[in-house]
């Protein structure tokens, strides 16, 4: 378990970790168990994970030891309606704990952290019939980046190597304030989510049921929408399978 053994302890209450050498995804092998029935608060981290994917199936490159790769179980008492929110407030929880070692950490709606720019965590947020399983990457200590993907790490940015236990830790330690914040007090967690929007004021093209648009963003709704602006007309996201940044 490396250096995650000594982490176990100190999770906040009700969360357990479960370590993993390797696995396909951390999300699918949750899933498995939350639907045997097991309690709320898993946290399932794996050393390696070899078909680890984000929105859309696209692929998310984890390489053995460098990066966190793992997910949350979870089982809400908000409505279920509401579980859409979990992506902004986990996304708000994941920028807070990068903040501690680099600036500014920007939230991309619905579901990326991004700093100077370049894709830093990624988040994937699955329902099931009484559960919900948060799927987080964080890029830690990678160094070598595609140029097509666009993404970057804590090490890349600070030349650094960190702990990803330590950035574990301080990611569930938040996750544990915010997860109860999607229904009466989700304003609260909002105006933070809205000061890390990463989109607002910027002309994006985005995709719903296949069909690509384009429109001004204007910020986030109350609910967590987001507000775009096209033909002068504002419409509210509630969901939407690509959002890209076109100026």
């Amino acid at each position: 378990m490396n250096d995650f053994q000594h982490i176990a302890a100190q999770l906040p209450d009700s969360f357990r970790l479960l370590w993993r050498e390797s696995v396909g995804s951390t999300n699918d092998e949750l899933r498995k168990l939350a639907e045997q029935g097991m309690a709320e608060g898993l946290v399932l981290v794996a050393d390696e994970q070899i078909a680890g994917r984000g929105r859309r199936g696209a692929v998310w490159v984890s390489p053995k030891g460098e990066n966190l790769a793992f997910s949350i179980l979870l089982k809400p008492m908000a409505p279920k309606v509401l579980w859409h929110r979990l992506s902004l407030v986990t996304g708000l929880a994941v920028a807070e704990a990068l903040e501690n070692y680099v600036p500014l950490a920007e939230i991309k709606w619905p579901n990326d952290v991004r700093v100077g720019g370049k894709k830093i965590a990624g988040i994937l947020v699955e329902a099931g019939k009484d559960f919900v399983i948060i799927g987080i990457g964080i890029n830690i200590n990678t160094t070598n980046f595609p140029d097509e993907l666009a993404a970057t790490s804590l090490q890349e940015l600070t030349g650094r190597m960190y702990s990803r236990a330590e950035v574990l830790q301080e990611l569930v330690t938040r996750m544990s304030r915010y997860v109860d914040q999607i229904n009466q007090e989700y304003a609260d967690a909002l105006k933070s989510i809205r000061e890390r929007c990463a989109l607002t004021g910027h002309l994006v093209s985005y995709l719903i049921a296949d069909q690509r648009r384009e429109g001004m963003v204007r910020g986030i709704g109350s609910g967590g929408e987001l507000m775009v602006e096209t033909d002068g007309k504002l419409e509210a996201l509630v969901q939407a399978d690509e959002v890209r940044i076109l100026d």
